[in-house]
């Protein structure tokens, strides 16, 4: 099949319709806006006459290339009006029934050729396209809002969607202006399906009372450099919006322990408290801005310091944290064992402090641990036992934080929160590349683009290492017991042959 595509229809022109309109008129498609309500599509195109106008002013576009998009905007009544249309994409309610009632009353409209393009988010596009008589035309045609900002668009085939209307998909999202990556019609697709990793994860971190939402939010904000924490991020979202889609993750994948949702975020959606948008989440909201500093623990003053004990099983990271030490003013012993009045300062991967402290032989009472899985020039995170004293844990506390680095301490868990979230983040991911859902490299831009992640997943996995990932996974699984932990076949075999995650295997066929 050859398709050249220069006619777009819209139905429904709300924010997301609006933005596909905006950028196919852009990029020089002829655009016909339509929505049942009355007036809407008219005031669709208003919005975006005022958008270019804005975009002028900011010196974004020229007069004339606004013009001449704005000229592409065509308003019609009724749907017949759709008929001539290369492509039709629907931005209406995610509503299973709607969907398929619109798409079979396009379907006595327009040609054979057309293309009928769903922007589902959550929908099978299988069962969209299953009341069709011709459901090879139907793809899914997922966009991210902003539209004119996320550049991504997941192009999503049916069981039966045709490779040819897949092609010339992914080809249009190129002339839009996004990259275009392919999925398989699975639930979340890609970005939502790879996205729930982060979130679920920090959830079970703060139901553990691990430590408080500003401090998690800040150990992956500053030490992982992602731009918003997991619980700022519930919060801009609205738990209205991400709970229900926790939840349904979670049952279309069979109760899948890697996407169980949290009592936490149900009992707040209860309550009613689901951030920004109702001045109360897991922070407290005034005029859209938050009304109370996220504050962790001060720096406390240390006379005196007690000499440090490293226990660390590899020898060149050991070699790294003495240097930071002793750059920072403290004594290092470099005794088999500590002596009786030392800090004892482990760097363990995956485990608790409890197990390092017994697996090392030292005494938890004098015991800390370091978080050594992102380095430590942007942040540290200090990991106490149950019975570390006050007196050590403050002396720690003080020692990294001298150099003006942001310190965080918490309360014992497997995995601290970096090796916790990122192995989770990046284990998903190989599950999904496992499952043939999305190649490699489209699964890194759908995330990168869609999600707005420092790296892609899956080249995350590489720089942080594939076996110590594995070695996180593994020991954590073993020490809880929870299958959320498990680590992906995709993941075991490229860290066991040391290639990378990124690495497409051999065709079969």
């Amino acid at each position: 099949m050859s398709i050249e595509v220069n006619r777009m229809g819209i139905v429904g022109t709300g924010v997301m319709g609006a933005g596909i309109a905006q950028i196919a008129a852009q990029a020089g498609l002829e655009v016909h806006l339509f929505d049942k309500r009355e007036g809407a599509a008219s005031a669709a195109r208003d919005g975006l006459q005022a958008t270019f106008d804005k975009l002028v002013n900011k010196g974004k576009v020229s007069r004339a290339s606004a013009d001449a998009a704005l000229s592409r905007l065509k308003v019609v009544n009724a749907m017949a009006e759709l008929a001539d249309c290369d492509v039709v994409v629907e931005a209406v309610i995610e509503d299973l029934s709607v969907k398929q009632n619109l798409f079979t009353e396009l379907e006595a409209i327009v040609s054979e050729n057309c293309i009928l393009a769903t922007n589902t988010s959550s929908l099978s596009v299988t069962a969209i396209a299953s009341v069709l008589k011709l459901p090879g035309r139907v793809s899914g045609f997922h966009f991210f809002n902003p539209v004119p900002l996320m550049k991504v668009v997941e192009v999503i085939g049916g069981i039966d969607t045709s490779e040819a209307i897949l092609d010339i998909l992914l080809e249009l999202a190129n002339r839009l202006g996004h990259t275009g990556v392919h999925a398989k019609d699975t639930p979340g697709f890609i970005v939502n399906h790879a996205g729930r990793a982060y979130g679920t994860e920090g959830l079970k971190i703060l139901e553990e009372s691990v430590a408080a939402p500003a401090d998690i939010d800040r150990i992956l904000r500053e030490g992982a450099g992602f731009r918003m924490g997991p619980l700022e991020l519930f919060d801009l979202t609205g738990l209205d919006v991400s709970h229900p889609a926790m939840e349904s993750i979670f049952t279309q994948f069979y109760h899948d322990p890697r996407y169980r949702p949290s009592y936490i975020s149900r009992q707040m959606l209860n309550g009613n408290r689901l951030g920004r948008k109702t001045g109360v989440g897991f922070y407290r909201y005034e005029g859209g801005q938050k009304a109370e500093a996220s504050v962790s623990l001060p720096v406390p003053e240390v006379r005196d310091v007690p000499p440090i004990w490293v226990g660390c099983e590899d020898t060149s990271l050991r070699e790294e944290v003495v240097k930071l030490l002793e750059a920072l003013g403290g004594r290092v012993e470099s005794l088999d064992s500590p002596s009786e009045k030392a800090l004892c300062l482990l760097l363990p991967f995956g485990d608790d402090a409890v197990s390092a402290s017994k697996h090392f032989g030292v005494d938890p009472e004098r015991t800390l641990c370091l978080d050594a899985l992102l380095g430590f020039e942007r942040h540290r995170t200090l990991m106490m036992t149950p019975v570390t004293c006050e007196e050590m844990r403050d002396a720690a506390h003080a020692l990294l934080a001298s150099d003006g680095i942001g310190v965080t301490v918490i309360r014992d868990s497997v995995g601290f929160v970096s090796q916790r979230v990122l192995a989770a983040v990046v284990n998903l991911a190989c599950e999904i590349a496992q499952h043939e859902i999305a190649t490699p490299t489209d699964i890194d831009n759908a995330v990168r683009l869609g999600l707005n992640y420092p790296h892609g997943p899956l080249a995350w996995g590489d720089e942080l290492g594939p076996k110590r990932l594995l070695a996180i996974l593994e020991r954590m699984k073993e020490r809880t017991g929870d299958p959320r932990y498990r680590p992906s076949p995709w993941l075991r075999r490229r860290a066991t042959l040391g290639v990378s995650l990124l690495h497409q295997e051999p065709c079969i066929r």
